[in-house]
């Protein structure tokens, strides 16, 4: 969620960032009903202190017919404007929550198409190898036949050796973190709907992701950032405290709606896998910085398995509505020559924590709101690919 103020002083700015999200949302109707609802508040203020004045003066007497009259005007008055403030609140913070995060001034502009390259790691060279999913078939160490027929396309069973390094690459993430010093955390595997749009991850048409719970207010979570997210919900931290820093493991499950292509086939984009996230609760000055670190700590992981990779600066309409700025590292496949995302890393700055209500109170007493960083360490289903296609040797083992 934007600062309501910050709309008021930059609307263009607004309006320009959303379109360049490729999200639709109609600032100026957002700053009429601002005003409207601030009219109608003022006045129902005014009104509910007249209407305390009126029956402080009716208390311990025989109210005049003026008085009596006056207060019944006020009260009829008062029901009135209540009655058209609620449903103009309502509409006002229905909009105001789709209205996305700005975006940094050196993020690319454009599409998919002009996500950036910032720098590279590691040997980039094609071989001669076998795809990842012939290779684990051949070795029956995946099962994508039996998962369809327990669960539906795109579930599978991970088996032996596979199932073995998906332990590895979890545990290797998690000891990562906790050497940076970032507490471990089990979360919870389903949250609520307030969760589920406060994070900014509610359904949008085709490209909803969230798997629902019929007849429940519970959602299957799609990532651990949802649950890390909401940890602090309603909460004011002590600026002591901060920065707070979690890494959360965690099952994720997703939609996958419309998600078909090249890059669709075997475990590269399935409905369940599991993750390892970084997360970080700070103050607005050091968000910037942490986004450095989470970064520094993605590479170092990619680094010491040995995986290249290169950074992509993600483009404006390839953002999401949270986030203000993104990397992704995509790691290189040595069977085609090209670059696939494995993991990503966003600084939210404060859109989260206002839709969440997650603040501090700094040193002078004084409230503001947190801001927010998440971190992909490490994902069962890609991970294991970038392994398979990178460490092939001449005899197809690994």
């Amino acid at each position: 969620m934007i600062d309501i103020q910050f709309i008021r002083e930059n609307p263009q700015v607004v309006k320009d960032a959303a379109a360049h999200k490729n999200i639709a949302v109609d600032i100026d109707k957002l700053l009429e009903l601002d005003k409207k609802r601030r009219e109608l508040l003022q006045e129902v203020e005014k009104l509910r202190k007249a209407r305390n004045e009126t029956a402080a003066q009716m208390k311990g007497g025989q109210p005049s017919p003026e008085l009596i009259a006056e207060g019944k005007r006020i009260k009829e008055t008062l029901t009135e404007l209540e009655a058209e403030l609620d449903p103009t609140e309502a509409e006002f913070n229905e909009l105001l929550a789709d209205v996305p995060n700005t975006f940094s001034e050196d993020t690319p502009l454009g599409g998919e198409d002009a996500n950036t390259p910032v720098s590279k790691w590691g040997d980039a060279t094609q071989r001669d190898i076998k795809d990842h999913l012939t290779w684990l078939e051949e070795r029956d160490l995946v099962d994508f036949e039996r998962g369809a027929k327990v669960a539906g396309s795109k579930f599978f069973y991970s088996k032996g050796d596979l199932a073995q390094l998906e332990f590895a690459l979890m545990q290797f993430a998690l000891q990562k973190g906790i050497e940076h010093g970032f507490t471990p955390m089990f979360v919870p595997n389903m949250v609520n709907g307030d969760v589920i749009g406060g994070t900014g991850y509610a359904p949008r048409g085709e490209e909803r992701q969230i798997y629902t719970i019929d007849g429940e207010d519970l959602n299957l979570i799609a990532t651990a950032e949802i649950p890390l997210t909401a940890y602090h919900k309603d909460e004011i931290i002590d600026v002591a405290d901060l920065p707070l820093l979690y890494v959360g493991w965690s099952p994720c499950y997703r939609m996958e709606a419309g998600a078909y292509g090249k890059h669709s086939k075997g475990l590269y984009r399935v409905h369940q896998f599991y993750k390892v996230e970084l997360y970080v609760f700070c103050v607005p000055e050091q968000s910037s910085e942490w986004h450095d670190k989470l970064m520094a700590i993605e590479e170092e992981l990619l680094q010491d398995l040995g995986i290249p990779y290169h950074k992509l600066a993600i483009a404006s309409g390839d953002l999401g509505a949270p986030a203000f700025k993104k990397f992704d590292l995509e790691y290189f496949s040595s069977l085609d020559g090209e670059y696939r995302e494995l993991t990503s890393c966003s600084n939210v700055t404060d859109y989260q924590a206002r839709r969440l209500n997650i603040r501090y109170r700094d040193s002078d007493g004084k409230i503001n709101y947190v801001h927010t960083l998440n971190g992909t360490a490490m994902v069962t289903s890609r991970g294991p690919i970038a392994v398979i296609e990178n460490f092939q040797d001449e005899n197809d083992d690994v």
